[in-house]
């Protein structure tokens, strides 16, 4: 922490070299949406190198913000968790997003899209309710990417947590969404909607009417997504 420090006994000082570190508060927000096991968050931080996820992951134990927590069994991986102190972050975290989406401009963020990110974020969130009676798969595709950022399968069933797959699971397919990573990034973020991009011909729902409006039930958005944008 040396290297880093402020030398200011300001507790807002104090709390920034904890939680000011490139990446830290994005893994709090990894660990406060649900991710538990390593590999969960790298898929939260793609651009993360494993050594520093490592690295940083250690400083927040070490700083009482994270437990880990050895598995039941030998086979299974190392759980990490919020501590008491990490928990309280949870509003903060909240507050810093929805600054972001009110206030950094449509095209700052829409400078820096990443489907694998996208995807993994639309699976966490993801609302199957009503549960469908059987597993429903839904694949999509952008075109406007190569493999192996191209297709993506989304797995629902009822009982189980809903899963994404990069590789097709060889499941018959109930709805086709054909798009590109910047449409499906605005209408996640609100910048836009179904039907206002489905109007222009910037996403395409191939399948059932029914399985159209499920999907659309099933997504309503990210966690920020009915913030009112204020900037220009």
């Amino acid at each position: 922490m040396s290297a880093t420090s402020y030398h200011q006994f300001c507790p807002v000082a104090m709390a920034a070299e904890l939680l000011c570190n490139r990446w830290t508060l994005l893994l709090v927000r990894e660990l406060m949406l649900g991710s538990r096991h390593f590999n969960e968050l790298r898929r939260g931080v793609p651009r993360m190198s494993s050594a520093l996820l490592a690295k940083r992951l250690k400083e927040l134990e070490a700083a009482g913000i994270v437990a880990r927590t050895a598995p039941a069994r030998a086979v299974d991986p190392h759980e990490y968790h919020l501590t008491e102190a990490g928990q309280e972050l949870r509003p903060i975290v909240e507050a810093v997003g929805v600054w972001g989406q009110r206030w950094v401009t449509t095209e700052a963020t829409l400078s820096h899209l990443d489907a694998n990110l996208l995807m993994w974020d639309i699976r966490r969130n993801v609302r199957p309710e009503p549960a469908p009676a059987a597993r429903t798969t839904i694949e999509f595709i952008f075109g406007d990417r190569a493999p192996p950022q191209r297709n993506y399968w989304l797995v629902v069933e009822r009982g189980h947590e809903a899963d994404l797959c990069t590789v097709d699971p060889g499941y018959d397919v109930d709805l086709y969404v054909s798009t590109d990573v910047r449409t499906l990034t605005e209408v996640w973020l609100g910048y836009s909607d179904w039907s206002h991009a489905t109007a222009r011909g910037a996403l395409r729902l191939t399948g059932t009417p029914e399985r159209a409006a499920q999907l659309r039930a099933w997504l309503p958005g990210s966690a920020f997504a009915a913030v009112a944008k204020q900037a220009a």
